[in-house]
């Protein structure tokens, strides 16, 4: 039966570093308290006019696209998952597709977080299966350090966040240890504000002092907008990091064990399981859930923080490039964030 591989893989990453002992000239934190609890040492950002989460996404993009042996004209469809894009719209997808000079193909966009370069790798694989597209690109690119609040008060998200991108290439496959096995998406919005950038946009309410207050009829007018909203910090992205790992610690594990029962193995059978940078404390806990080996499970959030959207397939990539996944390994890719959404792929590389 046709199955989707990935035959092209790609990752960009600014050249800024920014250490954790950077980040004391703007708020109250530490090296220690930083590593203690994320894992992270560093991370990336991009340059603040010169680069953008499509300019990222393009380059690489071309990285993909020469190491599946194609041409941008080739591509057929684009799939781009992001939550930070250029512009509030239209989409990045579009943006690459008039960057790269392709022709005049499908551009979808998808808004899942830490989950979307997931959710993508899904779509693309159904759309690949079916005949409807031959060459798929996939993309997870992300620029948050401009949006984030380099002050005391925002440093529990602050510090964790980084830029970058990755993309893969989706072809059709009729060999019989190679391709994506399957693909598992799952969601759960009772807690949708726990981990969630409330504004600007279009709902009746604000976030002030931890609760959902409904605007008065003077406020209006600046419903989507307001100089309240920018000095009460609003605009930034706001999360609940103990009921984040209380709920990722449970849904990563049963996601990736989701993924190993449809095809009949179990975690010691993995050569690779790359989950979502989002923190090392939650890899390490499902690590020792699944009672994998550190050989088993590839971590680069110490140096490029969580990069959402496109921390997975930037994960992907530098293993692949470091010769820790080979022709035939088994690996599990497993995602979980805001939403709250989670998902997983297991495939044959």
């Amino acid at each position: 039966m046709k199955k989707t591989k990935i035959a092209g893989i790609g990752k960009y990453l600014p050249e800024n570093i920014v250490t954790n002992n950077d980040l004391l000239k703007y708020m109250e934190t530490s090296d220690a308290w930083i590593q203690e609890r994320t894992g992270i040492q560093e991370r990336r950002y991009a340059h603040r006019t010169e680069e953008t989460t499509t300019t990222m996404a393009v380059e690489a993009s071309k990285i993909a696209i020469e190491r599946a042996g194609i041409t941008a004209q080739d591509i057929d469809f684009i799939i781009f998952a992001t939550l930070s894009p250029d512009y509030f719209f239209p989409g990045c997808g579009v943006l690459v597709q008039r960057a790269l000079k392709m022709k005049e193909i499908g551009a979808l966009d998808i808004r899942n977080q830490c989950s979307g370069f997931l959710y993508a790798l899904s779509v693309g694989d159904q759309f690949i299966k079916t005949g409807m597209y031959k060459n798929i690109l996939v993309i997870g690119s992300e620029k948050h350090s401009f949006g984030l609040d380099f002050s005391t008060r925002g440093r529990n998200v602050s510090v964790i966040f980084g830029d970058g991108a990755g993309a893969v290439i989706l072809q059709s496959t009729e060999k019989e240890n190679q391709g994506i096995l399957s693909t598992h998406m799952h969601s759960d919005g009772a807690s949708a504000e726990i981990l969630a950038q409330f504004s600007p946009g279009t709902h009746a309410n604000h976030w002030t002092e931890n609760k959902l207050a409904t605007f008065d009829e003077a406020e209006i007018g600046e419903m989507f907008l307001s100089h309240s909203m920018i000095s009460n910090g609003e605009l930034f992205p706001n999360m609940d990091g103990p009921a984040v790992f209380k709920k990722a610690v449970v849904k990563f594990p049963e996601v990736i064990m989701e993924a190993l029962a449809k095809n009949g193995y179990t975690p010691q059978d993995l050569d690779m399981l790359i989950p979502h940078q989002a923190n090392l404390r939650i890899a390490q806990f499902v690590q020792h859930t699944l009672k994998m080996r550190d050989d088993q499970v590839y971590n680069n959030i110490q140096h490029y923080g969580n990069t959402t959207a496109a921390s997975v397939p930037i994960a992907l990539c530098e293993a692949w490039e470091k010769g820790l996944i080979k022709d035939g390994d088994l690996v599990c890719l497993a995602a979980f964030g805001s939403g709250f959404t989670w998902s997983s792929a297991l495939l044959r590389w």
